[in-house]
């Protein structure tokens, strides 16, 4: 049976919004991954101390019928493919893609080479807002609230709504589900946990 995953998507090096959108519909076309929501694509500023570019990030939902580990090893491939050289990069610094895998299903796992859900999931506002919202009302494995980790990490900072996939002509449309439209009006919203988180992570998968 599939699995529903979320993926992280991230990058901040060339055409970033190309890479993004290219890197979308090669998951799509993988054989045994199906993209079946995505976000929009949040501007945000880079972490970790390193000087360089500002990130676009996004969140894609997908369900697969790859193992975790498998799932990995694709999008690994996958960053191989549009220029990510992991042994020679600084961690926290420029990335030509970076994909992480954010949840699997209701798995939690702890390995050497793997952590799900992502380890630093709840830290950073560049995932949370996007995860929120292709998944409004979601939980954690552990049954903690995504709405109530972004209270935590309150008030957000430095993320910005840059671009909607689905306004671009001649694009695929991915239809979102109903929930909190993003963007500023949604970021300072107060009342149900969605608004006012702090941006203060990164799009790398150091696990």
């Amino acid at each position: 049976m599939p699995v529903r995953v979320a993926i992280g998507m991230g990058t901040n090096v060339g055409d970033r919004l190309a890479t993004i959108e290219a890197a979308l519909w090669t998951l799509d076309e993988a054989d045994e991954i199906a993209v079946a929501d995505v976000s929009g694509v949040w501007e945000t500023a880079p972490w970790g101390g390193v000087d360089q570019a500002s990130y676009l990030n996004a969140v894609a939902l997908a369900d697969t019928t790859l193992s975790p580990h498998a799932l990995l090893a694709d999008l690994q491939a996958t960053e191989a493919a549009f220029g990510r050289d992991r042994p020679r990069e600084v961690r926290w610094g420029p990335r030509t893609l970076d994909l992480d895998i954010l949840l699997y299903g209701d798995l939690e796992l702890a390995e050497d080479d793997l952590v799900i859900p992502h380890p630093r999931l709840v830290e950073r506002a560049f995932v949370l807002v996007p995860l929120l919202e292709v998944l409004p009302g979601g939980t954690l494995p552990d049954g903690t609230r995504l709405t109530a980790a972004m209270t935590a990490l309150a008030p957000v900072e430095g993320i910005d709504l840059h671009v909607r996939l689905a306004d671009h002509p001649g694009r695929r449309h991915l239809q979102r589900p109903d929930g909190p439209s993003g963007g500023a009006a949604w970021l300072a919203a107060d009342g149900d946990g969605r608004g006012d988180g702090r941006g203060d992570g990164r799009g790398a998968s150091e696990v």
